[in-house]
Order: structure tokens, then C-alpha cells, then sequence
């Protein structure tokens, strides 16, 4: 889902903030408003993860068994 969503994160920037035809007017979403939903979607799968962003491990200096 991340994939797919840097994705149309990019297709958004590449093209045009408004269009307008016939049919009527389209207007994307701002690219910051973008950038935030990413944050808070990464943020929670990261937050579902078992590891939570956290990892422990043990430091041993060397020299010493």
C-alpha cells in the first residue's frame, strides 16, 4: 500500500493543481496535505508493528567475553 501510495504521490506532482473542461473542474488535494497523509499512514503501520520503532541490543565493548 505504501508503494502505491508514493506513487500516486508522484503522478500528483507531475501533473496539473487544476482542469478544467466541459464536464466541469478537478482540483487535487495540496502536495503538503499529501506529504501529511503519508506521515500519518506510515506512522500507523509502524505503530502496528511488533517492534514499534524500537530495537534493543546488547554492546559489548571489545576485549571482553
Amino acid at each position: 500500500m505504501a508503494d502505491d501510495l508514493k506513487d500516486k504521490i508522484r503522478e500528483n506532482a507531475e501533473g496539473p493543481a487544476k482542469a478544467a473542461g466541459d464536464a466541469g473542474s478537478v482540483e487535487q488535494h495540496k502536495l503538503t496535505d499529501q506529504i501529511e497523509a503519508d506521515k500519518y499512514l506510515s506512522s500507523k503501520d509502524a505503530a502496528k508493528s511488533k517492534t514499534r520503532g524500537l530495537r534493543f541490543n546488547k554492546l559489548v565493548p571489545p576485549g571482553i567475553d
